[in-house]
């Protein structure tokens, strides 16, 4: 068993679903093997500006059910700088904290990536985003209470949509990711998703219309990622009325409805598993990995391979909604 005595958490970037559940899983596995706890309040900002608490297990009492983060989250320009990371570090030493665990996406593992590595400090991270878009894990917490999120809206629109024979754009996040509107567009039965990892292959709209969607339907809903590679649900709308103005058409930007509400028992029991055994990742003396889930077996991914750009989206489900969409 490695030397680590006392381990902080602190939850960064956009918040995800299924963090307490994380939260608490990671305290409450430090607390049974003997640990110290210490929760680091606003992300990064917290170690340099000293907002560090003890845990106790109570003190994760009553959160599995409980959306967003109760460490809250915060964006922190000094931690970008070599002077703002040294003054973390100081923190980390003057409250004798041996090991950190970061939950958060791709920018949060970046930071903790090059920490770590300036300061030999062992860190573990788990994978807190929406968007599903970190390597080496089959899914991300939050993700699937996201995607339910989305369903359950889409479904709703589709009822106003049908009512006034339109064609809806909705917007949905994931930036250079486009699992969510993918798999939310399966789940839902919409027609399309127009997602970032397409959209750079081929004029998904323009095919989209061609292939004369609406011949046997009133109403069509489709999905649009967020960002500058699709353009957004607005830049969508704005073009089929310019190019195709015999549709009319709608926008719903589902936005920040998103990231909130109660998680799915998936996204619970998914960070519980992760929360354990990050823990455990640093009795085994891992440092600098991100926990990931593959084929359901939990596995320990490098941060240069979790934080890579670009995660590619699964063909089969491309297909698969080209196939259910006619």
């Amino acid at each position: 068993m490695s030397g680590i005595k006392s381990v902080g958490i602190l939850t960064s970037g956009g918040d995800a679903p299924g963090m307490n559940a994380a939260i608490r899983a990671v305290t409450r596995a430090a607390i049974y093997n003997g640990m110290e706890v210490k929760g680091v309040m606003r992300g990064y900002r917290g170690l340099i500006y000293d907002e560090i608490i003890p845990f106790q297990s109570n003190s994760v009492s009553n959160i599995i059910q409980k959306g967003g983060t109760i460490l809250k989250t915060a964006r922190c320009k000094e931690f970008t700088t070599t002077e703002g990371r040294k003054i973390a570090y100081e923190a980390l030493q003057r409250e004798g904290i041996d090991a950190l665990v970061v939950i958060g996406g791709d920018g949060s593992l970046t930071g903790a990536r090059i920490f770590a590595q300036e300061f030999n400090f062992p860190i573990v991270g788990l994978p807190g985003t929406i968007d599903n878009d970190l390597h080496g894990t089959d899914f991300t917490i939050g993700y699937d209470t996201a995607l339910n999120t989305i369903m359950e809206a889409v479904d709703k629109i589709r009822d106003t949509a049908t009512s006034h024979e339109r064609l809806f754009f909705i917007e949905v996040m994931g930036r250079e990711c486009g699992y969510l509107a993918l798999n939310g567009a399966i789940a839902s039965g919409a027609e399309a998703a127009i997602i970032p990892e397409v959209v750079e292959e081929e004029d998904q709209l323009r095919n989209l219309i061609s292939n004369g969607f609406r011949k046997t339907k009133s109403s069509s809903l489709v999905l649009v990622t967020e960002g500058e590679i699709t353009g957004g649900a607005m830049a969508m709308a704005e073009r089929v009325k310019q190019e195709y103005p015999q549709y009319d058409v709608r926008v719903s930007i589902l936005g920040h409805v998103q990231r909130g509400g109660s998680p799915t028992a998936s996204d619970r029991i998914l960070a519980s598993r992760m929360g354990v055994a990050a823990i455990e990742a640093l009795m085994d003396d891992q440092r600098n990995v991100m926990i990931g889930i593959e084929n359901d077996k939990i596995v320990y991914v490098p941060f240069s391979k979790a934080i890579k750009k670009n995660r590619p989206i699964r063909k089969e489900l491309v297909d698969a909604l080209n196939v259910l969409s006619i």
